[in-house]
């Protein structure tokens, strides 16, 4: 087609939106493509007398097929370059710039051609032209009111979407509002909990506080009373012992059994006395464990000559099984008796038949040392409660005690670095076993 004159720019929009048409592009496109052509095309008019223009379709880099205008000024263009008189025609087309095929140089323009479009085979291109060959162009007042309608259409849309932009525009400020009060609300409650959160955590503080002083103050009471006892009832006990030698003048029956009363009642209060001042030693942290290598063969054979005297029962059997060589382990020889000793006297006195044993097996790097019985067991929801100071568990064969030799003795394994565990159920006896690392700390 050739530019010429004012007119030609009319048929040269009108072909461009054809054209745009016929190779497949879509109808917002074609708009683009004719105004571009347009305002490429006064520009030329006005700065070099016109230009011829051609269509092709090409094949893009990517495969895809695009649509290429080329605009051949009728005399050279200033400076060999083109800058288009409005700055947005370039946003209108996919390129826009001056190439120089075959020494020609002209103003190019190109729009891709969708995917979805046919398939522009040369026979389809063929069959293209020859349509836009048999078509007449417009005049001038029909492509001018086919451009008003565009732009009526165009202006119709912009207002659509402005309002469209509004109402969402409404929306977001309605849901901006709504959260902003929700993270008002949100905020205020968190300063709230923060708030009630600091004052318990005070109030926790200060009763921990109080509770340490408490229990500070047990520890010192029970100190200061066993240490105060433990004087008188072992002056009753040396008395009573002096009543009843040999070389002291003879009792009557009845007075040496009142005598011998009082030796018991002295004993059990000076055991109480000495069990309430371990206690208070191992609460307020003053026992400290000298870990030395301590052979369990040398303890259990100390524990067996020692508490094989206690066995008054004759239905009774302590069995004290020697420890697997090499049974060694790291630990205060001193506290581990005390535990040992403990947990066998407490077998002794509530088993009335069967037997009461002792054994110790190696678990990895651990130590199992067990003390099990064929009393008569405790219920399982006594476990825990054995262990609470001045508590015994209820049965038949409950006999004098103060309640805090267990709770004493998992102070002292857990001071090793150990737990004691109980495993037990009614009429199957008891089995407590005192779990240590075997390298101690």
């Amino acid at each position: 087609m050739a530019l010429r004159v004012e007119q030609d720019i009319f048929t040269v929009r009108q072909r461009g939106r054809e054209v745009a048409g016929a190779v497949g592009l879509e109808h917002q496109d074609q708009i683009r493509v004719a105004t571009a052509l347009s305002e490429v095309a006064r520009d030329l008019l006005r700065t070099v007398e016109g230009a011829d223009v051609a269509f092709f379709v090409v094949d893009r880099p990517d495969g895809r097929a695009a649509l290429q205008i080329d605009l051949t000024p009728a005399r050279p263009l200033p400076d060999d370059r083109y800058e288009p008189q409005s700055g947005a025609v370039a946003r209108l087309v996919d390129t826009l710039g001056v190439a120089r095929p075959e020494g020609d140089t002209v103003v190019r323009m190109s729009r891709r051609v969708p995917a979805t479009a046919q398939a522009l085979t040369a026979a389809r291109l063929a069959e293209l032209r020859a349509e836009l060959g048999r078509s007449a162009p417009a005049s001038a007042l029909d492509e001018l009111a086919t451009q008003n309608e565009q732009l009526i259409a165009a202006l119709d849309e912009v207002r659509s979407q402005r309002d469209e932009l509004a109402v969402l525009n409404t929306e977001l400020e309605e849901t901006n509002r709504g959260v902003m009060a929700l993270y008002t609300q949100l905020s205020e409650e968190l300063e709230e909990t923060n708030r009630g959160v600091v004052a318990l955590y005070a109030e926790l503080e200060e009763k921990s506080a109080q509770l340490r002083a408490a229990s500070e103050s047990k520890s010192r009471f029970l100190a200061n009373v066993s240490h105060e006892l433990r004087a008188p009832v072992t002056a009753i006990i040396g008395l009573g012992r002096l009543l009843t030698d040999s070389a002291s003048d003879p009792l009557t029956t009845e007075q040496a059994e009142q005598v011998e009363l009082i030796r018991s009642s002295a004993a059990d209060l000076l055991s109480l006395v000495n069990d309430l001042l371990d206690l208070a030693k191992a609460e307020s942290g003053r026992i400290e464990a000298e870990w030395a290598d301590v052979d369990l063969r040398v303890v259990f054979g100390q524990l067996r000559g020692t508490l094989r005297a206690l066995t008054v029962r004759s239905t009774v059997e302590l069995v004290v099984e020697d420890p697997p060589a090499p049974a060694v382990l790291r630990s205060d020889e001193v506290l581990l008796s005390q535990v040992l000793r403990n947990l066998l006297h407490n077998a002794l006195k509530f088993t009335e038949q069967g037997e009461v044993r002792m054994r110790a097996e190696r678990d990895g790097n651990r130590w199992r040392l067990s003390v099990s019985d064929t009393g008569v067991g405790i219920p399982a929801g006594l476990h825990e409660r054995i262990f609470e100071e001045f508590y015994q568990a209820p049965g038949t064969t409950r006999i004098g005690g103060t309640g805090l030799g267990l709770p004493y003795a998992r102070r002292l394994v857990t001071l090793l670095g150990g737990t004691l565990e109980l495993t037990s159920e009614p009429g199957r006896g008891s089995t407590f076993t005192v779990v240590l690392p075997a390298d101690g700390e």
